[in-house]
């Protein structure tokens, strides 16, 4: 077993046993002599539930994936032409077939188990989207190894934490298998209407940049809505920036402040220590001569009592 074999069978468990299974296949890799595939095993995510969907989609529809990641070469092409008739064409089986795969996947995920909220929902359909729209996010969704749901944002990919996305690209091999699937079923569908195709070619132009116009605006207005999350972003750290700062000098301010009180506290203590020493030296003084006083005061009054004795 090498690491893609690993890799592969890791995110193809149930979620609950994945840590588990992690643990197990990277001790497998480490005892084969594979330590750098173990490091690496060890260090693949958990995925969440909207990735471990779109994961068990890839392993059992892969065909019908490959067909969507076709149309998306399609439409790319379609786009970077300004063929507007196509994307007429191409736009409305995009939809249709996200739905039949978002239908898909959670008729496969209630089999399994698991229920597919609304949330997870959601981000399954902008995980085929940006795997549609993105050849690298294809790849990625194809490979069934997601660890985050994907969302296509104008400029990117990203994850479901908003960050970039690392992805490889589409290969050429499973592109053109799958393009192939599309021509031969697109070539069977006009023949068997040909009626439908000549009224197809009818079709005025004028509508071709207005609809290159309506992708294009699409995406300048995911783009700025993405600038306008970053600058907020940017925003909101610029403040507890200059929050952390202010209160970095608060605090240096109190302990200078702080620092002073302590050092005019040590002088009095230390000039009340003098002064304890000083006392405490005139009460041992004022005790000797209490002492002498008292011995003067005993031996006057015996000297006192020998006199009154001889008189009498």
């Amino acid at each position: 077993m090498d690491f893609d074999e690993a890799a592969s069978e890791l995110y193809g468990v149930p979620a609950g046993d994945f840590i588990s299974t992690r643990n197990d296949l990277a001790k497998r890799l480490k005892a084969d002599g594979d330590a750098l595939g173990s490091a690496r095993l060890k260090a693949l995510r958990k995925p969440t539930v909207a990735a471990w969907v779109a994961n068990l989609l890839a392993r059992e529809k892969p065909d019908e994936l490959d067909d969507l990641l076709a149309l998306g070469d399609e439409l790319r092409e379609a786009t970077a032409d300004l063929d507007g008739e196509r994307l007429r064409e191409l736009t409305p089986r995009r939809h249709q077939q996200t739905d039949v795969l978002a239908k898909a996947a959670h008729q496969l995920a209630s089999d399994a188990g698991v229920k597919v909220s609304a949330d997870v929902g959601q981000k399954l359909r902008e995980t085929l989207d940006a795997a549609l729209i993105d050849p690298a996010a294809g790849e990625a969704v194809r490979e069934g190894r997601l660890s985050s749901a994907l969302r296509h944002v104008g400029f990117g990919v990203v994850d479901e934490s908003g960050d970039p996305s690392n992805v490889m690209p589409l290969t050429d091999e499973r592109r053109q298998r799958a393009k192939e699937r599309r021509t031969a079923r697109s070539t069977s569908a006009r023949a068997a209407s040909p009626a439908s195709a000549g009224a197809a070619d009818a079709v005025e132009v004028e509508a071709d940049d207005e609809a290159a116009a309506r992708e294009r605006a699409e995406r300048e207005e995911a783009e700025r809505q993405e600038e306008e999350r970053r600058e907020a972003e940017r925003a909101e750290a610029q403040r507890e920036a200059d929050e952390a700062v202010a209160a970095a000098e608060a605090a240096e301010s109190t302990v200078e402040e702080l620092t002073g009180e302590l050092a005019s506290a040590r002088e009095a203590l230390e000039a009340a220590q003098d002064e304890v020493r000083r006392l405490g030296d005139a009460v041992d003084e004022a005790r000797k001569e209490a002492r002498a006083a008292q011995q003067t005061s005993r031996d006057a009054r015996k000297r006192l009592n020998r006199l009154g004795r001889r008189l009498s």
